[in-house]
């Protein structure tokens, strides 16, 4: 277990030389209810960082207090070294000027065409010509294939459509991190694999961190270069998707293989139910050889 510049643990498999963003002790509570809960790690610059896990475990509400939507009670965030808990809003707009954000729905102006939906940020936050506008969109348009839709209403086109819409407006203003909430949401498993092959081509055509919540194991296995794992509040793991993939650690490895058996129910009351003392034992180990087998019955 590796031990943060604060002194804090982590439960990173391998060491960030150059990360984008840290989270140092981060603690998030809606009234009594702890949702995240003493979360640290490290995001690698430059790579496609995907954080899944179970239902309930948090994945939203830690994009959120990452993008600053959210104020955690304890911890700290950086972003490229900076602070973003407690700075002032002016500030925390400024870092926010680094951020793209493709939403679930894509969350495009369905009054505005496609054109307009991704010059939007340009028109909004920028002194940009017309002209350079025009070009600055249909470079955009071009990387995600939508420049044949560029006239178009997002009613007027597939799901599919309005998430590569969403990534184009998400990459206008050449943000150093691109954040993705959920983006095979509402997708069928061929246009998931889609879009999964667009971003992996887009983060290497310009070299920006990828950060990715999503459930779907499938997706993660085409796209990420690491790997966060959440459960019930807590950050099992992070490392190298190689390594999280072959990890021995009991609800890594149930829950990377969607599998039935392993220390996860089929009833989250159940999972809901377990104590805090069998959480942590959980997180911390054993390794699968020695993990109890829980099938997701419910019983």
């Amino acid at each position: 277990m590796a031990t943060s510049p604060t002194g804090i643990q982590d439960r990173s498999e391998t060491s960030v030389p150059d990360p984008v963003i840290s989270l140092r002790g981060v603690t998030k509570r809606f009234g009594n209810n702890t949702v995240l809960k003493d979360i640290t790690f490290d995001v690698p610059r430059g790579k496609i960082t995907a954080v899944l896990g179970p239902s309930g475990t948090g994945k939203s509400v830690l994009l959120k207090n990452i993008i600053g939507l959210l104020r955690p009670e304890e911890g700290q965030i950086y972003i490229d070294g900076e602070p973003i808990v407690g700075i002032a809003h002016k500030e925390l707009l400024r870092i926010r000027r680094k951020f793209g954000v493709l939403f679930q729905d894509g969350a495009l102006f369905g009054s505005m065409d496609i054109f307009d939906n991704i010059a939007f940020p340009l028109r909004e936050h920028t002194k940009t010509s017309e002209k350079e506008i025009k070009a600055l969109v249909l470079e955009k348009a071009e990387m995600v294939g939508m420049v044949a839709h560029l006239d178009k209403l997002p009613a007027e086109v597939s799901g599919g459509m309005r998430k590569r819409a969403g990534l184009a407006r998400a990459l206008i203003l050449d943000p150093e991190i691109v954040f993705f909430d959920e983006p095979d949401s509402g997708l069928d498993p061929v246009r998931v694999a889609y879009l999964d092959e667009l971003v992996v081509s887009v983060q290497k055509e310009i070299g920006c961190t990828f950060f990715i919540i999503t459930h779907n194991i499938e997706s993660v296995k085409r796209t990420a270069d690491y790997i966060g794992m959440l459960y019930r509040s807590s950050l099992v793991r992070f490392g190298p998707a190689s390594e999280m993939f072959t990890s021995n650690r009991a609800l890594v490895k149930q829950f990377l293989a969607g599998s039935s058996i392993g220390p996860i129910s089929m009833d989250e009351m159940v999972d809901a139910a377990r104590g805090e003392d069998e959480i942590q034992a959980l997180i911390a180990g054993p390794a699968d050889a020695d993990a109890p087998e829980v099938s997701t019955n419910g019983a």
